[in-house]
Protein backbone atom coordinates (compact mmCIF):
# COMPACT_ATOMS: atom_id res chain seq x y z
CA UNK A 1 0.00 0.00 0.00
CA UNK A 2 1.55 3.41 -1.03
CA UNK A 3 0.98 6.51 0.88
CA UNK A 4 0.17 9.58 -0.64
CA UNK A 5 1.10 12.44 0.69
CA UNK A 6 -0.05 15.93 0.94
CA UNK A 7 0.57 18.43 -1.81
CA UNK A 8 1.58 21.07 1.02
CA UNK A 9 3.59 18.38 2.53
CA UNK A 10 5.65 17.56 -0.76
CA UNK A 11 6.16 21.31 -0.86
CA UNK A 12 8.06 21.58 2.69
CA UNK A 13 9.89 18.46 1.93
CA UNK A 14 11.05 19.93 -1.26
CA UNK A 15 11.83 23.25 0.23
CA UNK A 16 14.01 21.39 2.91
CA UNK A 17 15.64 19.57 -0.15
CA UNK A 18 16.82 22.43 -1.35
CA UNK A 19 18.42 23.90 1.89
CA UNK A 20 20.02 20.64 2.56
CA UNK A 21 21.70 20.69 -0.94
CA UNK A 22 22.51 24.28 -0.66
CA UNK A 23 24.28 23.35 2.35
CA UNK A 24 25.84 20.57 1.90
CA UNK A 25 27.41 21.87 -0.99
CA UNK A 26 28.86 24.62 1.22
CA UNK A 27 30.11 22.20 3.47
CA UNK A 28 31.31 19.70 1.24
CA UNK A 29 33.46 22.82 0.86
CA UNK A 30 33.94 24.75 3.64
CA UNK A 31 37.60 24.54 4.97
CA UNK A 32 38.67 22.67 1.39
CA UNK A 33 40.27 25.21 -0.95
CA UNK A 34 41.32 23.49 -3.67
CA UNK A 35 44.03 26.72 -3.96
CA UNK A 36 46.85 27.56 -2.39
CA UNK A 37 45.68 27.83 1.11
CA UNK A 38 44.77 24.22 1.22
CA UNK A 39 46.20 22.57 4.76
CA UNK A 40 48.61 20.18 4.47
CA UNK A 41 47.54 16.68 5.28
CA UNK A 42 49.02 14.96 8.82
CA UNK A 43 52.40 13.22 8.19
CA UNK A 44 52.65 9.86 9.31
CA UNK A 45 53.54 9.35 12.63
CA UNK A 46 56.78 7.55 13.69
CA UNK A 47 56.83 4.27 15.45
CA UNK A 48 56.55 4.40 18.95
CA UNK A 49 59.75 5.23 20.87
CA UNK A 50 61.39 6.80 23.98
CA UNK A 51 64.56 8.47 24.61
CA UNK A 52 66.85 9.12 27.46
CA UNK A 53 70.63 10.46 28.62
CA UNK A 54 73.72 10.36 30.63
CA UNK A 55 76.68 12.40 30.70
CA UNK A 56 78.45 10.35 28.06
CA UNK A 57 75.18 8.82 26.20
CA UNK A 58 71.83 9.39 24.40
CA UNK A 59 69.79 6.33 24.29
CA UNK A 60 66.50 5.60 21.70
CA UNK A 61 64.47 2.65 21.87
CA UNK A 62 61.75 1.68 19.30
CA UNK A 63 58.94 -0.98 18.86
CA UNK A 64 59.69 -2.75 15.63
CA UNK A 65 57.33 -5.71 15.81
CA UNK A 66 57.27 -7.28 18.70
CA UNK A 67 61.40 -6.28 19.41
CA UNK A 68 62.74 -3.44 21.08
CA UNK A 69 65.45 -2.03 18.92
CA UNK A 70 68.09 0.32 20.58
CA UNK A 71 70.32 3.31 19.53
CA UNK A 72 73.19 4.20 21.24
CA UNK A 73 75.09 7.46 20.17
CA UNK A 74 77.59 9.63 22.36
CA UNK A 75 76.26 12.49 23.59
CA UNK A 76 78.44 14.93 22.68
CA UNK A 77 79.21 13.93 19.09
CA UNK A 78 76.00 11.70 18.38
CA UNK A 79 78.66 9.26 17.23
CA UNK A 80 77.16 5.49 17.18
CA UNK A 81 78.48 3.15 20.04
CA UNK A 82 78.44 -0.10 18.60
CA UNK A 83 81.22 -1.68 21.42
CA UNK A 84 78.87 -1.65 24.87
CA UNK A 85 76.49 -4.00 26.29
CA UNK A 86 73.25 -3.33 27.12
CA UNK A 87 71.12 -4.86 30.00
CA UNK A 88 67.35 -4.65 30.28
CA UNK A 89 65.21 -5.52 33.29
CA UNK A 90 62.52 -7.57 31.94
CA UNK A 91 59.52 -9.67 33.64
CA UNK A 92 61.15 -12.44 32.56
CA UNK A 93 64.61 -10.95 33.89
CA UNK A 94 67.66 -9.64 33.31
CA UNK A 95 67.81 -9.87 29.35
CA UNK A 96 70.58 -8.47 26.96
CA UNK A 97 70.09 -6.85 23.38
CA UNK A 98 71.95 -8.24 20.82
CA UNK A 99 74.37 -6.00 18.19
CA UNK A 100 72.90 -5.83 14.74
CA UNK A 101 75.01 -5.44 11.07
CA UNK A 102 73.61 -1.48 11.42
CA UNK A 103 75.18 -1.03 14.74
CA UNK A 104 71.40 -1.15 16.87
CA UNK A 105 70.68 -3.51 19.52
CA UNK A 106 67.73 -5.51 19.36
CA UNK A 107 65.99 -7.47 21.90
CA UNK A 108 62.73 -9.81 21.82
CA UNK A 109 59.93 -7.97 23.97
CA UNK A 110 56.85 -9.96 23.52
CA UNK A 111 55.76 -8.56 27.10
CA UNK A 112 54.93 -5.45 25.47
CA UNK A 113 51.40 -6.16 24.49
CA UNK A 114 50.30 -6.84 28.36
CA UNK A 115 49.82 -3.23 29.03
CA UNK A 116 50.54 0.55 27.30
CA UNK A 117 52.92 1.80 29.17
CA UNK A 118 56.59 0.33 30.69
CA UNK A 119 59.01 1.76 32.87
CA UNK A 120 62.44 0.83 31.15
CA UNK A 121 65.85 0.28 32.55
CA UNK A 122 68.99 -0.22 30.72
CA UNK A 123 72.26 -0.48 32.05
CA UNK A 124 74.89 0.48 29.55
CA UNK A 125 78.39 -0.97 30.13
CA UNK A 126 81.34 -0.07 27.95
CA UNK A 127 85.03 0.75 28.61
CA UNK A 128 85.19 -0.50 32.30
CA UNK A 129 81.62 1.92 33.56
CA UNK A 130 78.48 1.61 33.78
CA UNK A 131 75.62 4.08 32.90
CA UNK A 132 72.15 3.50 34.32
CA UNK A 133 69.25 4.90 31.55
CA UNK A 134 65.33 5.53 32.40
CA UNK A 135 63.05 5.27 29.48
CA UNK A 136 59.16 5.66 29.69
CA UNK A 137 57.87 3.68 26.98
CA UNK A 138 53.60 4.66 25.92
CA UNK A 139 52.26 2.29 23.55
CA UNK A 140 49.18 3.48 22.09
CA UNK A 141 45.95 1.48 22.17
CA UNK A 142 43.82 1.00 19.16
CA UNK A 143 40.35 0.86 21.07
CA UNK A 144 41.30 4.42 22.16
CA UNK A 145 42.55 5.65 18.83
CA UNK A 146 39.07 4.43 16.98
CA UNK A 147 36.92 6.12 19.77
CA UNK A 148 39.29 9.28 19.71
CA UNK A 149 38.70 9.30 15.55
CA UNK A 150 34.87 8.97 15.81
CA UNK A 151 34.99 11.79 18.37
CA UNK A 152 37.28 14.12 16.32
CA UNK A 153 34.83 13.54 12.99
CA UNK A 154 31.52 14.40 14.91
CA UNK A 155 33.07 17.60 16.47
CA UNK A 156 34.08 17.92 13.18
CA UNK A 157 30.15 17.56 11.57
CA UNK A 158 29.03 19.99 14.57
CA UNK A 159 31.65 22.44 14.09
CA UNK A 160 30.62 22.34 10.60
CA UNK A 161 26.79 22.77 10.98
CA UNK A 162 27.25 25.52 13.55
CA UNK A 163 29.38 27.58 10.93
CA UNK A 164 27.03 28.09 8.17
CA UNK A 165 27.62 31.10 5.95
CA UNK A 166 24.88 33.56 6.86
CA UNK A 167 23.43 33.37 3.54
CA UNK A 168 22.88 29.62 3.84
CA UNK A 169 21.10 29.83 7.23
CA UNK A 170 19.17 32.93 5.41
CA UNK A 171 17.65 31.05 2.89
CA UNK A 172 17.11 27.79 4.97
CA UNK A 173 14.81 29.46 7.06
CA UNK A 174 12.64 31.33 4.44
CA UNK A 175 12.36 28.02 2.61
CA UNK A 176 11.04 26.64 6.14
CA UNK A 177 8.95 29.46 6.86
CA UNK A 178 7.24 29.36 3.44
CA UNK A 179 6.10 25.77 4.05
CA UNK A 180 4.89 26.46 7.61
CA UNK A 181 3.12 29.33 6.15
CA UNK A 182 1.34 26.74 3.52
CA UNK A 183 0.65 24.22 5.91
CA UNK A 184 -1.11 26.68 8.32
CA UNK A 185 -3.51 28.20 5.17
CA UNK A 186 -4.64 24.63 4.14
CA UNK A 187 -5.06 23.72 7.63
CA UNK A 188 -3.73 20.43 7.77
CA UNK A 189 -2.92 18.66 11.28
CA UNK A 190 0.61 17.69 10.61
CA UNK A 191 2.61 18.95 13.53
CA UNK A 192 4.98 21.66 12.85
CA UNK A 193 7.70 19.65 14.86
CA UNK A 194 7.40 16.68 12.05
CA UNK A 195 8.38 19.15 9.67
CA UNK A 196 11.34 20.53 11.60
CA UNK A 197 12.36 17.02 12.41
CA UNK A 198 12.13 15.58 8.71
CA UNK A 199 14.46 18.63 7.58
CA UNK A 200 17.19 18.41 10.06
CA UNK A 201 17.13 14.74 9.52
CA UNK A 202 17.63 15.89 5.58
CA UNK A 203 19.97 18.46 6.60
CA UNK A 204 22.19 16.24 8.64
CA UNK A 205 22.32 12.85 6.26
CA UNK A 206 23.61 14.86 3.26
CA UNK A 207 26.08 17.24 5.63
CA UNK A 208 27.27 13.91 6.89
CA UNK A 209 27.59 12.60 3.13
CA UNK A 210 28.80 15.94 1.92
CA UNK A 211 32.13 14.92 4.47
CA UNK A 212 32.25 11.06 4.09
CA UNK A 213 35.73 10.25 3.65
CA UNK A 214 37.29 13.44 4.84
CA UNK A 215 39.19 13.21 8.24
CA UNK A 216 39.02 15.24 11.57
CA UNK A 217 41.46 18.09 10.94
CA UNK A 218 44.87 17.45 12.63
CA UNK A 219 45.77 18.87 15.91
CA UNK A 220 47.98 21.72 16.04
CA UNK A 221 51.36 21.08 14.34
CA UNK A 222 50.14 18.45 12.30
CA UNK A 223 51.34 15.84 15.02
CA UNK A 224 49.57 12.99 17.03
CA UNK A 225 50.48 13.06 20.60
CA UNK A 226 50.69 9.31 21.07
CA UNK A 227 51.70 8.01 17.40
CA UNK A 228 50.06 4.97 16.88
CA UNK A 229 52.35 1.50 16.87
CA UNK A 230 53.74 0.56 12.94
CA UNK A 231 53.99 3.99 11.74
CA UNK A 232 56.57 5.10 8.99
CA UNK A 233 59.95 6.24 10.43
CA UNK A 234 60.70 8.56 8.36
CA UNK A 235 62.81 12.44 9.11
CA UNK A 236 60.29 15.67 8.70
CA UNK A 237 60.14 19.23 9.56
CA UNK A 238 57.60 19.55 11.86
CA UNK A 239 54.78 22.33 12.62
CA UNK A 240 56.96 24.40 14.98
CA UNK A 241 60.00 24.46 12.19
CA UNK A 242 62.06 21.56 14.28
CA UNK A 243 63.26 18.54 12.32
CA UNK A 244 61.99 15.31 12.90
CA UNK A 245 65.31 12.34 12.44
CA UNK A 246 64.74 8.98 14.00
CA UNK A 247 68.41 7.63 14.62
CA UNK A 248 68.29 5.13 11.83
CA UNK A 249 68.49 8.21 9.47
CA UNK A 250 70.84 10.07 11.13
CA UNK A 251 73.41 7.15 11.08
CA UNK A 252 72.61 7.24 7.08
CA UNK A 253 73.59 11.32 6.78
CA UNK A 254 76.60 10.55 9.51
CA UNK A 255 74.82 13.22 11.40
CA UNK A 256 78.34 14.54 14.12
CA UNK A 257 78.03 17.39 16.69
CA UNK A 258 79.89 19.29 18.43
CA UNK A 259 79.22 21.35 22.46
CA UNK A 260 80.00 24.71 22.02
CA UNK A 261 81.88 26.63 24.42
CA UNK A 262 83.06 29.94 25.11
CA UNK A 263 86.51 31.15 23.60
CA UNK A 264 89.14 33.77 23.28
CA UNK A 265 90.57 33.75 20.22
CA UNK A 266 92.92 36.43 17.60
CA UNK A 267 90.95 38.86 15.67
CA UNK A 268 91.38 37.88 11.55
CA UNK A 269 90.54 39.10 8.47
CA UNK A 270 89.87 37.80 5.46
CA UNK A 271 91.51 38.85 2.49
CA UNK A 272 91.58 37.00 -1.35
CA UNK A 273 94.60 35.77 -2.02
CA UNK A 274 95.99 33.71 -5.00
CA UNK A 275 98.81 30.71 -5.32
CA UNK A 276 101.81 31.88 -6.43
CA UNK A 277 105.16 30.23 -7.04
CA UNK A 278 108.09 30.46 -4.91
CA UNK A 279 110.84 33.11 -6.45
CA UNK A 280 113.67 30.90 -5.69
CA UNK A 281 112.74 27.63 -6.49
CA UNK A 282 111.24 28.53 -10.17
CA UNK A 283 111.95 29.96 -13.68
CA UNK A 284 111.13 30.22 -16.72
CA UNK A 285 112.79 29.26 -20.38
CA UNK A 286 112.64 32.46 -22.70
CA UNK A 287 114.38 32.47 -26.35
CA UNK A 288 117.14 35.11 -26.16
CA UNK A 289 117.19 35.02 -30.34
CA UNK A 290 114.09 34.99 -32.61
CA UNK A 291 114.05 31.74 -34.17
CA UNK A 292 112.08 28.22 -35.37
CA UNK A 293 111.39 26.12 -32.01
CA UNK A 294 113.18 22.20 -32.61
CA UNK A 295 112.52 19.49 -30.00
CA UNK A 296 115.57 17.60 -28.36
CA UNK A 297 116.79 14.47 -29.30
CA UNK A 298 114.29 12.82 -26.70
CA UNK A 299 111.35 15.48 -27.64
CA UNK A 300 109.70 17.88 -25.62
CA UNK A 301 109.01 17.60 -22.10
CA UNK A 302 105.21 17.77 -21.45
CA UNK A 303 103.17 19.09 -18.52
CA UNK A 304 103.96 17.56 -15.45
CA UNK A 305 107.54 16.17 -16.04
CA UNK A 306 110.15 17.02 -14.19
CA UNK A 307 113.60 18.17 -15.31
CA UNK A 308 116.92 19.04 -13.83
CA UNK A 309 118.93 22.14 -13.99
CA UNK A 310 120.83 22.38 -17.27
CA UNK A 311 118.73 19.90 -18.94
CA UNK A 312 118.11 20.91 -22.80
CA UNK A 313 114.61 21.26 -23.18
CA UNK A 314 114.31 22.82 -26.56
CA UNK A 315 116.49 24.11 -29.37
CA UNK A 316 115.87 27.33 -31.30
CA UNK A 317 117.36 27.70 -35.01
CA UNK A 318 117.93 31.91 -36.03
CA UNK A 319 116.70 32.17 -39.35
CA UNK A 320 119.02 34.20 -41.97
CA UNK A 321 117.21 37.24 -44.08
CA UNK A 322 118.10 37.68 -47.70
CA UNK A 323 120.12 40.50 -46.94
CA UNK A 324 122.32 38.71 -44.63
CA UNK A 325 122.88 35.82 -47.06
CA UNK A 326 123.73 38.23 -50.17
CA UNK A 327 126.30 39.89 -47.44
CA UNK A 328 127.32 36.84 -45.70
CA UNK A 329 128.33 35.70 -49.81
CA UNK A 330 130.03 38.73 -50.64
CA UNK A 331 132.37 38.51 -46.95
CA UNK A 332 133.04 34.96 -47.87
CA UNK A 333 134.16 35.70 -51.53
CA UNK A 334 136.43 38.26 -49.71
CA UNK A 335 137.95 35.92 -47.24
CA UNK A 336 138.42 33.38 -49.88
CA UNK A 337 140.32 35.64 -52.21
CA UNK A 338 142.84 36.96 -49.36
CA UNK A 339 143.24 33.01 -48.32
CA UNK A 340 144.42 32.37 -51.39
CA UNK A 341 146.90 35.42 -51.82
CA UNK A 342 148.56 34.08 -48.30
CA UNK A 343 148.98 30.78 -49.73
CA UNK A 344 150.69 31.96 -52.88
CA UNK A 345 152.65 34.10 -50.18
CA UNK A 346 153.70 30.98 -47.66
CA UNK A 347 154.45 28.91 -50.40
CA UNK A 348 157.40 31.62 -51.81
CA UNK A 349 158.38 31.96 -48.34
CA UNK A 350 159.11 28.84 -47.84
CA UNK A 351 161.54 28.45 -51.03
CA UNK A 352 163.28 31.63 -49.65
CA UNK A 353 163.57 30.53 -46.08
CA UNK A 354 165.94 27.91 -47.14
CA UNK A 355 168.39 30.53 -48.90
CA UNK A 356 168.51 32.69 -46.20
CA UNK A 357 166.51 35.34 -47.80
CA UNK A 358 163.27 35.25 -45.71
CA UNK A 359 163.34 35.65 -42.35
CA UNK A 360 161.51 32.74 -40.51
CA UNK A 361 159.43 35.21 -38.41
CA UNK A 362 158.16 36.17 -42.24
CA UNK A 363 157.12 33.10 -42.88
CA UNK A 364 155.48 32.40 -39.44
CA UNK A 365 153.19 35.48 -39.55
CA UNK A 366 152.31 34.63 -42.75
CA UNK A 367 150.84 31.38 -41.79
CA UNK A 368 148.90 32.71 -38.42
CA UNK A 369 147.52 35.54 -41.19
CA UNK A 370 146.28 32.29 -43.07
CA UNK A 371 144.79 30.28 -40.49
CA UNK A 372 143.19 33.24 -39.11
CA UNK A 373 141.13 33.93 -42.19
CA UNK A 374 140.34 30.24 -42.88
CA UNK A 375 138.82 30.49 -39.05
CA UNK A 376 136.54 33.72 -39.84
CA UNK A 377 135.39 31.79 -43.03
CA UNK A 378 134.52 28.58 -40.87
CA UNK A 379 132.64 31.11 -38.50
CA UNK A 380 130.67 31.98 -41.73
CA UNK A 381 130.05 29.20 -42.61
CA UNK A 382 128.13 27.89 -39.32
CA UNK A 383 126.56 31.21 -38.21
CA UNK A 384 123.51 29.77 -40.87
CA UNK A 385 123.19 26.14 -39.24
CA UNK A 386 123.99 26.78 -35.56
CA UNK A 387 121.15 26.40 -33.13
CA UNK A 388 120.49 28.06 -29.39
CA UNK A 389 119.82 25.53 -26.56
CA UNK A 390 117.39 26.40 -24.63
CA UNK A 391 118.01 25.04 -20.94
CA UNK A 392 116.28 24.56 -17.41
CA UNK A 393 117.79 27.02 -14.72
CA UNK A 394 116.01 25.23 -11.84
CA UNK A 395 115.02 21.66 -10.86
CA UNK A 396 111.08 21.33 -10.69
CA UNK A 397 108.48 20.19 -13.30
CA UNK A 398 106.86 21.65 -16.35
CA UNK A 399 104.08 23.82 -15.13
CA UNK A 400 103.92 25.78 -18.20
CA UNK A 401 104.65 24.67 -21.81
CA UNK A 402 103.81 26.27 -25.04
CA UNK A 403 106.58 24.60 -27.61
CA UNK A 404 105.36 23.40 -31.24
CA UNK A 405 107.85 22.18 -33.49
CA UNK A 406 108.41 24.67 -36.19
CA UNK A 407 106.88 27.68 -34.85
CA UNK A 408 108.43 30.62 -34.50
CA UNK A 409 109.76 32.41 -31.40
CA UNK A 410 110.32 35.71 -30.87
CA UNK A 411 113.25 37.40 -28.47
CA UNK A 412 112.04 37.27 -25.02
CA UNK A 413 109.03 34.31 -26.15
CA UNK A 414 108.52 32.34 -22.51
CA UNK A 415 108.66 28.65 -23.87
CA UNK A 416 108.79 26.57 -20.98
CA UNK A 417 107.95 27.46 -16.64
CA UNK A 418 109.39 25.57 -14.43
CA UNK A 419 107.76 24.94 -10.89
CA UNK A 420 108.97 23.10 -7.58
CA UNK A 421 105.85 21.82 -6.44
CA UNK A 422 106.74 21.74 -2.99
CA UNK A 423 107.58 24.89 -2.40
CA UNK A 424 104.59 27.50 -3.45
CA UNK A 425 103.14 31.04 -2.09
CA UNK A 426 100.22 32.29 -1.84
CA UNK A 427 100.07 36.23 -2.17
CA UNK A 428 97.27 38.41 -0.35
CA UNK A 429 95.95 42.08 -0.67
CA UNK A 430 95.33 43.80 2.69
CA UNK A 431 93.90 46.71 3.21
CA UNK A 432 95.11 46.95 7.00
CA UNK A 433 98.29 46.45 8.75
CA UNK A 434 98.95 42.37 9.68
CA UNK A 435 100.71 40.71 12.41
CA UNK A 436 103.92 39.00 11.32
CA UNK A 437 104.15 36.40 14.35
CA UNK A 438 100.49 35.32 14.09
CA UNK A 439 99.44 32.00 12.16
CA UNK A 440 97.36 32.40 8.87
CA UNK A 441 95.41 30.19 7.11
CA UNK A 442 94.14 29.65 3.94
CA UNK A 443 90.43 28.38 2.63
CA UNK A 444 90.12 26.63 -0.72
CA UNK A 445 87.05 26.84 -3.26
CA UNK A 446 86.38 22.67 -2.04
CA UNK A 447 86.39 23.58 1.50
CA UNK A 448 90.09 22.70 2.34
CA UNK A 449 91.95 24.46 4.47
CA UNK A 450 96.31 24.99 4.84
CA UNK A 451 98.44 26.82 7.00
CA UNK A 452 100.85 29.73 5.95
CA UNK A 453 104.07 30.93 7.10
CA UNK A 454 104.08 34.64 6.47
CA UNK A 455 107.31 36.00 4.07
CA UNK A 456 106.57 39.72 4.02
CA UNK A 457 104.79 42.47 2.96
CA UNK A 458 105.22 45.08 0.34
CA UNK A 459 105.87 48.85 0.47
CA UNK A 460 103.93 49.77 -2.94
CA UNK A 461 100.34 49.83 -3.05
CA UNK A 462 98.79 47.23 -5.78
CA UNK A 463 94.82 48.97 -6.05
CA UNK A 464 95.00 50.68 -2.86
CA UNK A 465 96.05 47.66 -1.02
CA UNK A 466 99.28 46.06 0.11
CA UNK A 467 100.59 42.97 -0.88
CA UNK A 468 101.65 40.20 1.38
CA UNK A 469 103.34 36.95 0.65
CA UNK A 470 102.86 34.08 2.65
CA UNK A 471 104.50 30.37 2.19
CA UNK A 472 102.70 27.49 2.17
CA UNK A 473 103.05 25.20 5.00
CA UNK A 474 102.93 21.62 4.90
CA UNK A 475 102.52 19.58 1.61
CA UNK A 476 100.76 21.79 -1.10
CA UNK A 477 99.28 18.66 -3.14
CA UNK A 478 96.67 19.81 -5.14
CA UNK A 479 97.16 23.32 -5.77
CA UNK A 480 97.98 25.38 -8.89
CA UNK A 481 99.51 28.78 -9.86
CA UNK A 482 97.05 31.15 -10.20
CA UNK A 483 94.51 29.39 -8.18
CA UNK A 484 92.11 31.48 -5.97
CA UNK A 485 92.00 30.91 -2.09
CA UNK A 486 90.51 33.32 0.77
CA UNK A 487 93.76 34.10 3.25
CA UNK A 488 92.52 34.64 7.19
CA UNK A 489 95.64 36.56 8.47
CA UNK A 490 95.46 37.61 11.90
CA UNK A 491 95.09 41.15 13.29
CA UNK A 492 96.24 42.82 16.84
CA UNK A 493 93.43 42.44 19.67
CA UNK A 494 91.62 39.56 20.84
CA UNK A 495 87.68 38.52 20.42
CA UNK A 496 85.30 35.91 22.66
CA UNK A 497 82.53 34.01 21.13
CA UNK A 498 82.09 29.93 20.06
CA UNK A 499 84.06 28.31 17.93
CA UNK A 500 82.52 25.55 15.87
CA UNK A 501 83.66 24.26 12.50
CA UNK A 502 82.52 25.83 9.31
CA UNK A 503 81.31 22.64 8.14
CA UNK A 504 78.53 23.61 11.03
CA UNK A 505 77.49 27.09 9.37
CA UNK A 506 74.65 27.22 6.72
CA UNK A 507 73.98 30.19 4.75
CA UNK A 508 70.51 31.25 4.80
CA UNK A 509 68.24 34.06 3.74
CA UNK A 510 68.13 35.90 7.31
CA UNK A 511 72.20 35.04 7.61
CA UNK A 512 73.82 32.31 9.16
CA UNK A 513 72.18 29.06 10.71
CA UNK A 514 73.38 26.38 12.66
CA UNK A 515 71.28 23.64 13.65
CA UNK A 516 70.82 22.62 17.65
CA UNK A 517 70.88 19.13 18.67
CA UNK A 518 67.34 19.34 20.99
CA UNK A 519 66.52 16.11 21.99
CA UNK A 520 67.79 12.59 20.93
CA UNK A 521 65.63 13.35 17.55
CA UNK A 522 64.75 16.36 16.91
CA UNK A 523 66.81 19.50 15.51
CA UNK A 524 66.32 23.16 15.84
CA UNK A 525 67.28 26.19 13.47
CA UNK A 526 68.94 28.70 15.29
CA UNK A 527 69.95 32.09 13.24
CA UNK A 528 73.33 32.99 14.35
CA UNK A 529 75.72 36.20 13.73
CA UNK A 530 79.52 34.46 12.95
CA UNK A 531 82.82 36.20 12.27
CA UNK A 532 85.48 34.11 10.70
CA UNK A 533 88.12 32.65 12.95
CA UNK A 534 90.32 30.96 10.42
CA UNK A 535 90.28 28.58 7.60
CA UNK A 536 88.30 25.75 9.37
CA UNK A 537 86.56 27.71 12.06
CA UNK A 538 83.97 30.39 12.31
CA UNK A 539 83.18 32.25 15.41
CA UNK A 540 79.61 32.30 16.64
CA UNK A 541 79.56 36.18 17.95
CA UNK A 542 75.51 35.92 18.97
CA UNK A 543 72.37 33.80 18.79
CA UNK A 544 73.28 30.87 20.60
CA UNK A 545 74.58 30.06 24.16
CA UNK A 546 77.46 28.02 25.31
CA UNK A 547 76.75 24.40 26.32
CA UNK A 548 74.20 23.92 23.13
CA UNK A 549 75.06 20.59 21.05
CA UNK A 550 75.26 21.84 17.35
CA UNK A 551 75.58 20.32 14.07
CA UNK A 552 78.48 20.36 12.52
CA UNK A 553 78.85 17.45 9.54
CA UNK A 554 75.83 16.88 7.56
CA UNK A 555 74.11 20.15 8.11
CA UNK A 556 73.43 20.69 4.42
CA UNK A 557 71.81 17.35 4.46
CA UNK A 558 69.75 18.15 7.73
CA UNK A 559 68.40 21.55 6.08
CA UNK A 560 67.04 19.50 3.02
CA UNK A 561 64.25 17.74 4.98
CA UNK A 562 61.29 18.75 4.58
Amino acid sequence: MSIVFPAALRFVAACAIAWAGLSGAVLSHEGHSHGDEAPALPVAAAAPRAEAKSERYELVATVQGHDLVFYLDTFETNAPVTDATLALSTPDGRRKAELQADGSYRLPAPWLEESEHHDLLVAVTAEGSTDILSLDLDLPAAKAAAATSESATAASLVERLTHQPPSVTAAGGFLLGLGAVVLFRRRRTIPIVVVLAVTATIVLGSAALAHEGHDAAPAEGGMMASPPSGGADRARRLGDGSIFVPKSLQRLLVLRTAVTATESVARTVALPGRVIADPNASGVVQSSVGGRLAPPANGFPRLGTRVTRGEVLATVTPPVQAVDVSDMRQRQGELDQQIAILDRRVIRFERLAGTGAVAQTQLDDARSERDGLKDRRAALDTVRGSPEALVAPVNGVIAEASATAGAMAAPGTVVFRIVDPGKLWVEALSFEALAPEGAATARLGDGRGMALTYRGAGLADRNQAVPVQFAVAGDPAGLRLGQFVTVHAPLTGERTGLAVPRSGILRAEGGSVVYEHVGAERFVARTVRTDPVDAERTLIAGGLEPGRRVVVQGAELLDQIR
